[in-house]
């Protein structure tokens, strides 16, 4: 037996110890006398790691797998530095001189469970909590941190992810998921936590339940990412599709809608259901385009102007309009992104409500067009790290002397007001649905107002590539692949010289053979490479799952409107397929 299977049982064997259940020491065990040990050291070589997103993985027994104890664990060791904070006087509110948190969940598989395991943990050493009364949206979790000036908070979700994985965001005082030095202490504080060192009895008298009115409240934040509701009252009949997917958004997003006054709003009755096997879809990602059909079968038999849905915990959105031949077309997250970002700088200049200190922030794998239309309108834009709280955290850098617009990524989230300090699909839906209400005003569509854009700020096409390498085994791929990239980077992608090399690790970038400081608030595990044709490559192992992610932004000049936009598609296809080639992919 060699010296990491070794380490692997010794692991496993503490899992057979009185304080786990029977079941679960009984898959253990089977595990452990299997003559096939990847299942075992898939289970148990590592633990979970607070990643971009938290704590993220599949459920089942074992310490690098989501189940009550792995929960359990990271909740204690979150305690343990809550309240170290708190005695050190790190924190700018108690209540009565008591650390509070709040505890959400979306519609996963085992989310309550979890999240009241989660709720006794906290309660058990001293804590407050606030848990809502079921499922919620991501966004209102971080909302109701802010509102009942709480210290922290979990919310148990998986976002996106298929029907096996369940997950774990910790977020901090502010609403946003927990940023450097607190992930790394509280990964510290947890390392050292033992099942025995878990307190598990809850305080009954320190979890006060939360629901309808933290609804109410979080509703009417929403309606302050308006910008125009003259439009809106002039379209309120606009014919609008939505699904939750199963998920979290589909109380609180037609609501919202209806408080923004819009009245045509049609739901997907199959996937109004809370079901986290999510039987309509075989993954609940807005991002594939088959999760979207059911929603655009209903539009078409209603003849609807949009179609859109939100993921199971409702931070993503995703949208389907109508192009100049009247069928359904998918927007990418880029795309998605550039009208937010278009619509709420141009039209906040027109009436007026743009002043000079206005910024938007974006991630950096984010089209550069973006930035292109912050450019010209004189709004500065902030380029940060890939994960929502690093929009956060630029927005928590610059609260009180500037003011925030919108952010987002090209992942399908945005956040349009600066209420809550997560990707916010309940108030982004409301506002694409009034950027598409200005667009009808105008008889346009939002697939004609995309036209426009392209022709005024120029034609990009962002595509991403996903290399998936599950296991301990595919995690020393990915490490590799990282390392080959910085020790050989491409000269030349796709004939053209590359000019500029950012490496967020080092802090370094080369622009023209000079080196020169990346001002960025931390490290992180990224390559970028910009050529002089315009071309942008960005490479990151991604920090919730087995894959590396290639991020590729294309540009194409000369586009004149809509009849380009197939053929121009269709030359950036040719190009990402080159670059394939010269990344080896």
């Amino acid at each position: 037996m060699d010296n990491e299977l070794q380490a692997v049982m010794a692991k496993a064997q503490e899992w057979l110890g009185p304080q786990y259940d029977a079941e679960t020491q009984a898959q253990v065990k089977a595990m452990m006398e299997a003559e096939d040990k990847t299942p075992l050291i898939d289970a148990f070589y590592r633990d979970l790691e607070f990643g971009t997103g938290g704590l993220r993985g599949i459920m089942g027994p074992g310490s690098n797998r989501m189940n009550k104890y792995v929960v359990a664990m990271a909740t204690q060791g979150y305690a343990n530095y809550l309240n170290k904070v708190a005695k050190e006087n790190g924190f700018e509110n108690l209540q009565n001189g008591q650390v509070a948190v709040v505890v959400g969940h979306d519609c996963r598989n085992n989310g309550r469970m979890f999240a009241e395991t989660v709720a006794d943990v906290f309660s058990a050493n001293g804590i407050k909590v606030y848990l809502f009364e079921s499922l919620r949206p991501t966004p209102e979790i971080s909302f109701a941190i802010r509102h009942l000036k709480c210290q922290g908070g979990v919310n148990v979700t998986a976002s996106h992810n298929p029907k096996e994985y369940n997950g774990y965001k910790a977020y901090w005082e502010d609403g946003s998921q927990v940023l450097q030095p607190h992930d790394v202490n509280i990964v510290a504080e947890v390392a050292k936590v033992t099942m025995a060192d878990v307190k598990l009895e809850g305080n009954p008298e320190l979890i006060k339940i939360i629901g309808g009115d933290m609804d109410w409240d979080y509703i009417a934040a929403v309606k302050e990412a308006m910008v125009d509701q003259d439009v809106i009252l002039r379209q309120k009949d606009l014919n609008i599709v939505y699904t939750p997917l199963h998920g979290t958004g589909r109380v609180i997003i037609p609501l919202a809608l209806r408080s923004w006054g819009f009245e045509n709003i049609n739901v997907v009755p199959e996937q109004m259901s809370i079901d986290g096997n999510f039987p309509t879809v075989k993954s609940p990602n807005p991002e594939n385009s088959e999760a979207m059909t059911m929603g655009m079968n209903l539009g078409t038999k209603l003849g609807a102007d949009l179609v859109i849905a939100s993921d199971p915990d409702a931070d993503r959105l995703a949208i389907v309009c109508r192009n100049d031949k009247g069928e359904w077309t998918i927007l990418n997250g880029n795309q998605t992104a550039m009208m937010f970002y278009w619509y709420q700088i141009s039209n906040k200049k027109a009436l007026g409500q743009l002043n000079p200190s206005d910024f938007v922030v974006k991630t950096i794998v984010t089209s550069e067009l973006v930035a292109k239309i912050a450019e010209k309108n004189n709004v500065e834009c902030f380029d940060e790290y890939t994960g929502f709280k690093w929009i956060a955290y630029r927005i928590r850098e610059l609260e009180g002397k500037r003011k925030y617009i919108g952010g987002g990524e090209e992942s399908f989230g945005y956040l349009p007001y600066d209420k809550v300090r997560d990707k916010d699909s309940p108030a982004s839906i409301c506002l694409i649905c009034e950027i598409a209400a200005w667009a009808k005003d105008r008889g346009m569509t939002l697939y004609d107002l995309l036209m426009s854009i392209y022709k005024e700020y120029g034609f990009q096409k962002e595509t991403t590539i996903n290399v998936v390498r599950p296991g301990k085994t595919g995690a020393e791929e990915i490490q590799q692949m990282m390392a080959d990239f910085r020790a050989n980077a491409p000269k030349v992608l796709n004939g053209s010289k590359v000019r500029v090399v950012k490496d967020y690790k080092t802090l370094k970038q080369v622009v023209d053979g000079v080196e020169k400081e990346l001002p960025m608030p931390a490290t992180s595990n990224v390559l970028q490479w910009f050529t002089e044709s315009g071309l942008k490559v960005s490479v990151r192992p991604s920090g919730t799952e087995p894959k590396i992610k290639f991020y590729i932004e294309v540009p194409v000049e000369g586009f004149r409107g809509t009849e380009d936009y197939d053929n121009f598609n269709a030359k950036a296809d040719v190009v990402v397929e080159q670059l394939k080639k010269d990344l080896g992919l």
